[in-house]
């Protein structure tokens, strides 16, 4: 029996592949929120703005080695050194911010430090618009090759890696899944295998007895900002290979659905905010493909709301550790 001919195959599997692309980066974002919660029980808002202010540490990367249309050096080391300079650029403002807009605010009462995250928010986006203006900066000619008013040639990021039935799969998908996929795997070895990760454990579990017992547990919570900052910067990299283009916003809507994205796995789950990550990318995408995209944002916001008044620890919240 033929299916219907409502029923796309084709761009149900495009869907999918962009849907899992997105959702990684969801995920990265997430992975901040939920390291930064377990350890302090804190939401910090800026955490999205970090994202955004590591895509321009890429740019800026860019730029310093000739610019998108013209580089110095060859694609893959370019590559590398935007990753490496916004990762590094983000892991330090999120140190930053931990230790002047969030430390002395540690034992206050909670909403204290939540409006101090908010005031960092809109100081790093109006920083952001001060520093770089209003327009978009954009990848495009890095990523797609030379432009000309008749057409776009594909650049060696979005050339297609293999199609099938008309289904692409780029360069830079694969790029962007494989290096989330290899972040995640060292983060969750670092936090199950090494001293560090132990001692962010305990610290999450009780951050006064973990004190007592010898931990510097201001060096672990910096560690905890630096790690989750990092992997906000690599996403914001990869979101300008992905789409061509950053701006001093971006870090708002983004910061929203990795959020969701933590909330709807399990906030305080390494596994549930990838998980959530997924799920937010993949709802994302379909609902713009079959709704169209004015229904992308309410879809997945929707699906906070379900989840919360279904399951409000998240999918796999009852893996977080409790402090009793």
């Amino acid at each position: 029996m033929a299916l219907p001919l409502a029923f796309n195959a084709e761009l149900f599997i495009q869907l999918l592949v962009n849907g899992i692309t997105l959702g990684s980066l969801y995920g990265l974002i997430a992975l901040g929120y939920s390291m930064v919660y377990g350890i302090l029980k804190l939401l910090n808002f800026a955490h999205g703005d970090v994202y955004m202010i590591g895509a321009f540490a890429g740019y800026g990367a860019l730029t310093l080695l000739g610019g998108p249309l013209s580089p110095n050096i060859a694609i893959a080391p370019l590559v590398a050194l935007m990753f490496l300079a916004a990762m590094a650029g983000s892991g330090l403002l999120g140190v930053v911010i931990e230790r002047f807009a969030y430390r002395p605010l540690r034992d206050a009462p909670r909403i204290a430090p939540l409006i101090s995250a908010l005031g960092v928010s809109f100081f790093l986006q109006n920083s952001a618009l001060l520093l770089f203006g209003a327009q978009f900066r954009s990848y495009e000619s890095f990523v797609l090759g030379s432009k000309n008013p008749e057409f776009f040639e594909p650049g060696p990021l979005t050339n297609p890696l293999f199609v099938v039935k008309n289904v692409n799969v780029q360069l830079i998908q694969v790029i962007v899944l494989s290096t989330t996929v290899g972040l995640m795997v060292a983060l969750t070895v670092l936090v199950a295998k090494t001293q560090i990760g132990k001692a962010m454990r305990a610290t999450s579990y009780d951050r006064e007895a973990a004190s007592m017992m010898g931990i510097d547990t201001d060096r672990v919570i910096a560690t905890t900002f630096f790690i989750g900052s990092l992997l906000a910067g690599a996403a914001g990299v990869m979101f300008g290979l992905l789409f061509s283009q950053v701006f001093h916003f971006m870090g708002f809507l983004a910061g929203l659905k990795g959020f969701t994205a933590a909330v709807v796995g399990g906030i305080g789950s390494i596994p549930g905010a990838m998980l959530g990550g997924l799920l937010v990318g993949l709802a994302e995408a379909f609902a713009a493909g079959y709704l169209g995209g004015r229904w992308s944002d309410l879809t997945v916001f929707g699906i906070l709301i379900l989840v919360l008044l279904v399951r409000p620890s998240g999918l796999l919240g009852t893996r977080a550790i409790q402090k009793v």
